[in-house]
């Protein structure tokens, strides 16, 4: 089922994959119209998509996503909304309030703007820590949508992440202003990497300033599957066409789904250091958790300001 004609809305646009699913959008469908929302918008986003750009019209749309008469104008004749926009704190570092409103505020206000404005699809990026580990470190191995797992959420944006997914599952089959049903769904993606990916980019830094080796953040025996950005935008895109397809709709909305792909499963340290290695990096063999290591910073940055 294409897009064809319809009207999108990519929020977080100008992050890392949401940049990723705005050009797949223009270069695999043929939207009427893609709306860009996010905080700032600079004018070098829009020209690196005029090259994918066709007859497709690209509107901006800059302001919060916790003000709801901004997500209601932003949404107001749209078909899909693709809700990739969100705070991401794994170092405990950020005000549990803030990431609450972006989080969970922000996305209840986006599924009310869709049920006021008629948005029949409505597609939340999740993520894996949803789902665990739990404080207790058990594994999951080779697990489904169907595995069973202890889940105990220790961390704040582990815990804003999974109520704002249960509220985007819980509003699936709500009744839109004319009538109509919203159909939702959330994709849970493991660690994504690709061009771009700022956190590539941040343990580089760390490893130049480190005499060019980087920081082992992870044991090694603790694997992810990471999933290459194109492959995540690519999933987003599916997930829509499935929501929009009548036949399909009943069986997709409403559930979350895993992305990975055939990236060699390994932990986040290594996977780095296969990237960066061919760049010169070596790697530490002895573990320093990213908490030990965001104090380490904490206490160089209090040094460079006295």
């Amino acid at each position: 089922m294409s897009l064809r004609g319809d009207v999108c809305v990519v929020t977080g646009a100008c992050g890392f994959l949401g940049k990723r699913l705005v050009r797949l959008l223009l270069e695999e469908e043929k939207a009427s119209e893609i709306r860009l929302l996010d905080r700032d918008v600079q004018a070098q986003v829009l020209e690196n998509l005029e090259d994918c750009r066709g007859e497709t019209t690209l509107s901006v749309f800059e302001g919060d996503i916790r003000d709801g008469d901004f997500l209601r104008k932003a949404l107001r004749g749209a078909s899909t909304v693709f809700h990739i926009a969100s705070l991401i704190d794994v170092t405990e570092s950020m005000e549990y309030s803030e990431m609450y409103g972006v989080n969970v505020k922000g996305t209840q206000l986006l599924l009310e703007a869709c049920i006021q404005e008629n948005v029949a699809s409505f597609i939340y990026t999740s993520t894996m820590e949803v789902m665990g580990p739990n404080p207790r470190g058990e594994p999951i191995i080779n697990g489904t949508e169907d595995t069973v797992y202890d889940t105990t959420l220790k961390f704040n944006y582990s815990k804003t992440k999974k109520e704002a997914e249960d509220r985007t599952l819980e509003a699936n089959g709500e009744t839109l202003q004319n009538g109509g049903r919203l159909s939702t769904c959330a994709l849970r993606p493991t660690y994504i990497y690709g061009d771009g990916c700022r956190f590539l980019l941040y343990h580089m830094g760390d490893g130049i300033r480190n005499k060019n080796v980087l920081f082992r953040m992870s044991v090694p025996e603790a694997h992810v599957n990471p999933v290459y950005v194109g492959n995540a935008a690519f999933a987003h895109l599916q997930a829509a066409r499935s929501l929009k397809d009548p036949q399909k709709r009943n069986a997709v909305g409403g559930r979350f789904y895993y992305l990975s792909d055939d990236t060699p499963p390994m932990s986040y340290s290594d996977f780095n250091h296969v990237l960066m290695s061919p760049l010169g990096f070596a790697q530490n063999c002895y573990f320093c958790s990213i908490f030990k290591r965001s104090r380490q910073l904490e206490r160089k940055k209090c040094n460079w300001e006295l």
